[in-house]
């Protein structure tokens, strides 16, 4: 028996360099990559003593592209763009569709505060500020040591 090391990072060493050679021409093809991969927008979350803050990365869209949703303590945010190049001549010999869809969805904790939910879209990122209730909110004091 013959123990063989593969190792992804040199070529030299697979079983069969060509083949893979191929297989990765092939995923590696920038027409195939822009439509395979999907789109989903990163997000950074954090705390404040009076809110939680969701940003969302969300270049190049409109903020009437946004939909944001709460149902059952969930928040859901989703963009639909559609985007079609009438041309009335005919003529062409390639036209393309243009279609992006994502939906994020995020929990809710118990101690946020439904109706004060505020968003705003600017320069390309889209700020969500969640109020806390006002049980939930941290208390701080300073405490006498006798």
């Amino acid at each position: 028996m013959t123990l063989v090391k593969f190792s992804p990072e040199k070529k030299n060493n697979s079983l069969m360099p060509g083949f893979n050679d191929i297989f990765e021409s092939f995923f590696n093809d920038a027409f195939l990559s822009d439509r395979m991969t999907t789109r989903v927008p990163a997000a950074n979350i954090s705390e404040t003593p009076d809110h939680f803050h969701i940003e969302l990365a969300a270049p190049g869209l409109k903020k009437d592209d946004f939909k944001l949703n709460l149902e059952q303590n969930v928040l859901t945010i989703s963009v639909e763009q559609r985007q079609e190049n009438s041309d009335d001549k005919k003529n062409y010999s390639k036209r393309e569709y243009s279609y992006s869809s994502f939906v994020r969805s995020f929990t809710l904790p118990d101690s946020a505060n439904e109706t004060g939910i505020e968003a705003e879209y600017t320069d390309g990122i889209l700020k969500i500020n969640i109020a806390k209730r006002e049980e939930a909110k941290s208390v701080r004091r300073q405490i006498e040591v006798k």
